[in-house]
């Protein structure tokens, strides 16, 4: 299994963050919020809705969902978290570190993706990705890392469920995140890659990506989780109510997720 350097720790990355948006003495300091990778896109919407609509700030920092849960339980100041896997969400709770157990905001769907002009046929068995590791085309394919990334989690199931696992081994690239895992496959580094269906749905995905949903009995759900935080704040609590809002499920529908009930 190939795996990439690592990013420098995440937890450096949202102290500088913080301190570079931080804003002039006086003003309401900015919420800093944990969100899975997969949500970049859909997310930068929402905390424009948000802040257009309160006048509150929040600040979004992007990683693993495993990574975030093990920065909160050693003291990173996030006061939101929107994981996407409901057992870090869950475990935080039980540690009591959140305020309750929080909600599901959203269930996330993988895609099987190819950058453009690529070899692989794209089809949600993956019946073309079984082809090419057999026939030598396969060399490079990218997943988010299953130790700590839930939609990497989720593709070592289908993996494993269409009997892929061990052959692909030697292939694979792995991103820190789903994030990452996306990049490797649109600036054609990896020949395609079990990827956020929300990503490949971004407007500046590049143009020529092709993708099939992967079906979901090859996986466990992807349920995302959000809480709030021991730290959080009035403006905090105030962009957690926003996102259980229609405005919110409008945006995170169009970014392929599915969005449960109220109180889930």
């Amino acid at each position: 299994m190939h795996r990439l350097p690592p990013f420098k720790k995440l937890i450096l990355l949202v102290f500088t963050g913080f301190l570079l948006l931080r804003p002039v003495a006086g003003a309401a300091e900015p919420v800093l919020v944990a969100a899975a990778s997969s949500l970049r896109f859909a997310l930068a919407e929402l905390v424009q809705g948000f802040e257009a609509e309160t006048g509150l700030q929040v600040v979004p920092v992007y990683g693993s969902s495993g990574n975030f849960a093990r920065q909160i339980r050693q003291g990173a100041p996030f006061q939101v978290f929107l994981s996407a896997d409901e057992t870090y969400v869950r475990d935080l709770a039980a540690e009591g570190l959140t305020r309750d157990a929080g909600v599901r905001y959203a269930v996330g769907r993988l895609v099987l993706a190819v950058p453009a002009g690529g070899a692989l046929r794209v089809d949600g068995e993956l019946a073309d990705v079984a082809s090419a590791i057999s026939d030598g085309r396969l060399q490079r394919f990218a997943i988010a890392n299953p130790d700590h990334a839930p939609y990497g989690v989720r593709a070592r199931e289908v993996l494993q469920a269409r009997g892929l696992w061990p052959a692909i081994g030697p292939k694979l690239v792995l991103g820190e995140n789903v994030g990452q895992a996306a990049q490797f496959v649109f600036s054609g580094n990896a020949q395609g890659g079990l990827l956020a269906y929300a990503l490949v749905l971004a407007p500046d995905a590049p143009e020529g990506i092709t993708y099939a949903l992967i079906p979901e009995d090859l996986h466990a759900p992807l349920g995302q989780r959000m809480v709030l935080l021991e730290k959080a704040g009035p403006v905090a609590e105030a962009f957690y109510g926003y996102m259980k809002g229609p405005e919110a499920a409008a945006v995170l529908e169009r970014y392929g997720f599915a969005v449960p009930d109220a109180g889930e």
